[in-house]
């Protein structure tokens, strides 16, 4: 049987990752910051780092890492539904309308989206 390691980055997002869902945003966004140094463009912990400011209130913060992880994925759906939802949480309806709409352009039945749209409306 063999026992297989997980990567060093892994392991770091899944420590970062665990701090946010034990409320120890503190130690969470550091460990994201510490990863994001060595991996830019972990779309993940770019998306996880916005998700922790945002609960912090820091929204600039927030939008900032989100729009960075929407940029390096711009297919990734789960980015930029959480940008959506910081934007309606923020009062940006036309900013938040555009990101729904182009959830929808890639998933038509995107429920959450089209949710979103119809409160929207």
């Amino acid at each position: 049987m063999s026992v297989t390691a997980i990567p060093p980055v892994e392991a770091a997002f899944q420590r970062a990752v665990d701090y946010k869902v034990h409320g120890l945003y503190d130690e969470a966004i550091e460990g994201f910051r510490l990863l994001l140094a060595d991996e830019p463009d972990h779309v993940r912990a770019r998306m996880e780092l916005g998700l922790v400011y945002g609960f912090i209130g820091l929204f600039d913060e927030s939008i900032e890492e989100l729009q960075r992880a929407v940029l390096l994925d711009p297919e990734g759906l789960e980015a930029r539904g959480h940008l959506a939802m910081t934007y309606c949480m923020l009062g940006m309806v036309d900013e938040a309308r555009a990101e729904f709409e182009r959830i929808l352009a890639a998933d038509p039945e995107n429920d959450e989206a089209l949710q979103q749209m119809a409160y929207l409306s």
